[in-house]
Order: C-alpha cells, then sequence, then structure tokens
C-alpha cells in the first residue's frame, strides 16, 4: 500500500512537472441555448480528438443566460472557464474583473488585422479606442432580412407596383423602398401583410430593431467616450429613422407587439409576410425545408441604406472571453489560439458558426455557401453596436420604455421620446460619474 501512494504521488509530480494537471484536461464554454452553441459543441469535439482535452458547451435559455453568467462571475465561481457573452456585456465585466484582459493575446497573434475590423471593435475592445482586448470575436451576427421571392417576382405583382411607385419591384437598397414594398404588400384581407420587425421589449429585440433605422440614418446614439447624448440620440436624423420604424409597424401582421426572432421567421414560414427582420444566425432555418416550406422560395438582403447612402446594421453575436476565476486559465488560452487559426475558421463556418475572419468572410467559398452568407459579409463590415458600458442594462431598458410607448401604440411623438430618452441616459450617466 505504501509503495502504490508513493507511485501515485510520484504521478502527481510528474504532472505538475509536465506543467499540466487533472483539472487542465476538461474545460467548460458557457453560452446561450441556440443552434450555434451546438455547432461550437461540434468544432470543441474535433479540440478534443485533436488534443485529448475534453471542451462541454454548457447551456442555458436566452432568457436567463445575462443573470446565469453574472451570479456565477460575482460570486466569483469557477463553473465555467470561457463565456461566449454578449458584446453588451464587456464593459461590466471588464470593469469587475470577470474577464482575463487578452491585449497582450491579441498582439501575439495580430488579431486587429485577421479579425473583421467592426467585430474587433464590439466584440473585443473596452473602453473605446483603447487597444485593450477582453474577447476574441467569435459568433459574428448581425441584423439581416428575409423575403418572399415568389411574391417580389410574381409578374402581376411586379407590374402592378411598378404602376404605383414608378420603379421595379426588387430587395429594397432603401429604407424609403422598404416602406413601399411593405405597403404595397400589406393586405389584411388576404391575410397577407407587408412587413415582420423587432417589437420585443424584454431584453434587447426592439432597440437592435430601432438601431438599423438609426444607423442607416446616418445617427448615433451618443459619444462613446465622452457619454454625450443631448443632440445626438434625440438627432433629427434619429427622429425620422424612430418615425418611419413606427410606419413600417402599421404594416406589419396583426398582434406584433411583442415580436422578436421566432415570430419573425415564422412571418416567412407562415406565409404572413413579404419582408422579416431576423439575426442571420437565425437564417439556417430558412433554408431548411423540414423547418420552412417556403424555403425555396425564400431570399435574403442587407439592411438598406438611409436617405443620405449610410448602410449600416445592429450588431448581434458575441466574443469569447476566459473567466478571470477559472483554474484552467492556460488551457483556455491554449483553445483560443486553436480556435482563431484559418483552418479552425474555416471549419467553425462550415458547420454553421458564423465566423468574424476576415480571410474567411472574404472568400467566394464562404459567400457562395448559402444564400444568406454573402448579405452576411456585406454586413459584418458595416456594423453598431449599443453601449457597451457597465450601466448598460439600465440604458437599455431606459431606451424601451421611451420608444416602445411610440412605436406600437403610438404615444407621443418620436421627438418627445427621444427627448425623454436623453434625459434618462444624462440621469444615467451623471449617476455613474461618466458625464462629468
Amino acid at each position: 500500500m505504501r509503495k502504490t501512494m508513493t507511485g501515485l504521488l510520484a504521478g502527481v509530480g510528474l504532472m505538475w512537472a509536465c506543467g499540466t494537471s487533472a483539472q487542465a484536461q476538461e474545460l467548460t464554454i458557457f453560452w446561450a441555448e441556440w443552434d450555434p452553441a451546438n455547432y461550437l459543441q461540434e468544432l470543441a469535439n474535433e479540440y478534443e480528438a485533436e488534443t485529448g482535452v475534453k471542451v462541454t458547451v454548457e447551456t442555458t435559455p436566452w432568457a436567463d443566460f445575462q443573470t446565469k453568467a453574472f451570479t456565477e462571475f460575482n460570486a466569483k465561481g469557477s463553473a465555467y472557464d470561457m463565456v461566449v457573452g454578449d458584446s453588451q456585456w464587456i464593459g461590466a465585466a471588464s470593469e469587475a474583473g470577470h474577464y482575463v484582459d487578452l491585449t497582450e493575446f491579441f498582439t501575439k497573434h495580430n488579431l486587429t488585422q485577421v479579425m473583421a475590423p467592426a467585430t474587433v471593435k464590439y466584440y473585443a475592445e473596452y473602453p473605446a479606442n483603447s487597444k485593450k482586448y477582453w474577447s476574441v470575436p467569435a459568433e459574428g451576427d448581425a441584423v439581416g432580412w428575409s423575403y418572399r421571392k415568389d411574391w417580389f417576382e410574381d409578374p402581376k405583382e411586379m407590374e402592378a407596383f411598378k404602376a404605383k411607385y414608378g420603379y421595379d419591384l426588387a430587395p429594397p437598397k432603401t429604407w424609403a423602398e422598404m416602406r413601399d414594398i411593405a405597403e404595397f404588400f400589406h393586405r389584411p384581407d388576404q391575410k397577407r401583410y407587408g412587413i415582420a420587425i423587432y417589437t420585443d421589449n424584454s431584453y434587447d429585440g426592439l432597440v437592435m430593431g430601432v438601431e438599423n433605422a438609426i444607423f442607416s440614418f446616418g445617427g448615433e446614439l451618443g459619444d462613446y467616450q465622452s457619454y454625450k447624448v443631448d443632440g445626438i440620440i434625440n438627432s433629427e436624423k434619429n427622429v425620422k429613422a424612430l418615425e418611419l420604424y413606427r410606419e413600417l409597424y402599421g404594416f406589419t401582421p396583426p398582434g406584433w407587439a411583442k415580436s422578436f426572432f421566432v415570430e419573425n421567421n415564422q412571418a416567412i414560414t407562415e406565409n404572413l409576410a413579404a419582408m422579416s427582420m431576423n439575426y442571420f444566425a437565425f437564417f439556417p432555418a430558412l433554408v431548411n425545408e423540414a423547418s420552412n416550406p417556403n424555403a425555396k422560395v425564400t431570399g435574403f438582403f442587407a439592411n438598406p441604406a438611409g436617405p443620405n447612402g449610410e448602410q449600416f446594421a445592429a450588431l448581434g453575436g458575441q466574443g469569447i472571453s476566459v473567466i478571470s476565476y477559472s483554474k484552467n486559465q492556460e488551457e483556455a488560452m491554449k483553445f483560443l489560439e486553436w480556435f482563431i487559426k484559418d483552418e479552425t475558421q474555416k471549419r467553425w463556418a462550415e458547420l454553421g458558426g458564423y465566423t468574424a475572419s476576415a480571410k474567411v468572410l472574404e472568400s467566394p467559398e464562404f459567400q457562395n455557401a448559402t444564400p444568406y452568407n454573402k448579405a452576411f459579409y456585406e454586413t459584418m463590415f458595416k456594423v453598431k453596436d449599443f453601449w457597451a458600458t457597465p450601466e448598460y442594462a439600465e440604458l437599455l431598458i431606459q431606451m424601451n420604455q421611451r420608444i416602445y410607448p411610440f412605436v406600437t401604440a403610438g404615444q407621443g411623438t418620436a421627438k418627445e421620446a427621444l427627448d425623454s430618452l436623453a434625459a434618462d441616459w444624462n440621469a444615467t450617466f451623471k449617476k455613474y460619474g461618466r458625464n462629468k
């Protein structure tokens, strides 16, 4: 017995001498419960086959993802080694010390050049323009659009549209054209409607939808460095963008006042709407005939341009971060080194993940792989995001409270809603000492 224990201790000593531990042979990544997490598990299984390190992607429903993650962070728990966290979390998680600083990792691997610039700016860097990085861009995502090609390409519809609006019916290149098309196809008596947009105010659905209009109208939410919002969030451009979003709501199916990604895909699969807003991450279901009976006649386009030609989209997606309380940080960094390789990013895209690798995004192979990849490529180089400051959750609630009554019920005016929002945000930033 004594001899056996000595042998075991010698074995343990040998493991430490080699710089590894039994714990480090297993990693846990925390993410929300959706298809990309399943694709990441597939990718992780390939990492295990290659290295012997088991990687488990643990998931939880989107509704409690944020709460569960930050409960563990605040408890300084080590249940997770990495998290694929929402882009808005980066300020709160980095300032509180929950994320490992990856600036040196970024420099070593030249990730500011490897990844699409917008994904580095919004998934990885905080504070803005600080050149400090906390996440590796992992699941690129943004808001795009699907549409019914058969409705658009019907000769009678094309003729009627041109007679009414004076130009050819086609996927809209501008928000003004999208408004015309939504009006044209809005036929409640036929149970056909013009458009499906985000309206859910539980988290960031409505805000993401409105951001698509604001950014493409040349507007901004505020100055991310000075925290100035007066004259920015309530600018004339933003007022016009919010007014148009409200007008589009008038062309949605009935009962559309609490709609998000599930309902917006159903707008296409259930023959409800001519066009539908959604994250690109939910488009795979629309090209699958098992989940979309209209798959063969469903097309996709990028968020259209505003009145002055600006064309941006609201950013979705996440970066992957190493948790500072993990006991397996060294092994987690090895996984990230493998994850950012060109061949891994190509494989990630093949499995269905949305790569942020500029090289993969720009390749004809990627752009032609699905009916929506070209629109995704175009979008990921022109995305903008919500506030990433630690108090982003309060800012999000305030924006929902101000714009929801106007968009869904026509209460007040767009100017009044945005003026009130500017006052709310000023007070919040003052409370946290941001805009001194």
